[in-house]
């Protein structure tokens, strides 16, 4: 790469990096392993940014490649959760906790218990703002697909969630 394409790499990432970050912990749930898909994505980035000619289209390659990068780490066996009934050394949650940061742990907890491709689903459409369309494009899959994953992952999400959070139930 020459000087003029390093430096614009280095003002997309310096622009980008808290972004791409926040999506792979929304979709992986642990921001160690946020760094290293939002690492994984902007290094996959950097290999091909010089055969990359539509720089409009430079948040939906990074956001693809971080959505790719986090189904593809849930499929390795060293990375399988394995649940315990006792956690070692849980911290005690104080009582003045917000509603906003109670609820929110709620969800993130919740969220990390939904399959990675319904949680990927999940974030693109509601975290991320992305609408079916876009979202089937990011995972190279069709918009039924989409739509198929998106109800599995809300009715996981509120099987794990019981009734914490009241506005996720369905309005029936």
């Amino acid at each position: 790469m020459d000087q003029r394409d390093e430096q614009e790499f280095a003002e997309y990432f310096a622009a980008r990096r808290d972004a791409v970050r926040r999506t792979a912990y929304l979709m992986c749930g642990d921001w160690h392993r946020a760094d290293d898909l939002a690492q994984t994505a902007f290094v996959a980035l950097h290999r091909r940014w010089h055969k990359i000619r539509d720089r409009e289209a430079l948040d939906a390659y990074v956001r693809r490649t971080v959505v790719r990068a986090v189904i593809d780490e849930s499929r390795r066996p060293w990375r399988r959760e394995r649940f315990t009934d006792q956690l070692p050394d849980t911290p005690t949650a104080a009582t003045e906790v917000g509603d906003a940061v109670a609820t929110r742990h709620v969800l993130l907890d919740g969220l990390r218990k939904v399959p990675p491709r319904q949680r990927a689903v999940l974030v693109l459409r509601f975290l991320e703002g992305l609408d079916v369309a876009a979202a089937a494009k990011v995972l190279k899959c069709t918009e039924g697909t989409v739509k198929s994953q998106t109800a599995r992952g809300l009715e996981t999400l509120r099987a794990e969630l019981g009734d914490v959070l009241d506005d996720l139930r369905p309005a029936t």
